[in-house]
């Protein structure tokens, strides 16, 4: 059984899509603090925002980094 090869093209489409998708989220909730700051710090609930950008921001990074190793080494 011969497995199917997919086009180098769309397997970096289908990696670096989603890592796209975690940087609008990461500029969102960047966003939705700034914006909703003050009912936020009222609500006592700022600090999980903040803890949620703070690990999403390092992930994203790390990811990309990953990605742009794999593309140079020519495995992806």
């Amino acid at each position: 059984m011969n497995q199917p090869k997919i086009n180098p093209a769309v397997l970096r489409l289908l990696v670096i899509f989603p890592n796209v998708l975690s940087y609008l989220l990461l500029f969102g909730l960047i966003i939705y603090i700034i914006t909703n700051f003050e009912g936020l710090q009222a609500a006592n609930a700022l600090n999980i925002w903040i803890i949620i950008t703070a690990v999403l921001g390092p992930m994203a990074l790390f990811t990309t980094y990953s990605i742009v190793k794999r593309i140079k080494e020519g495995t992806l």
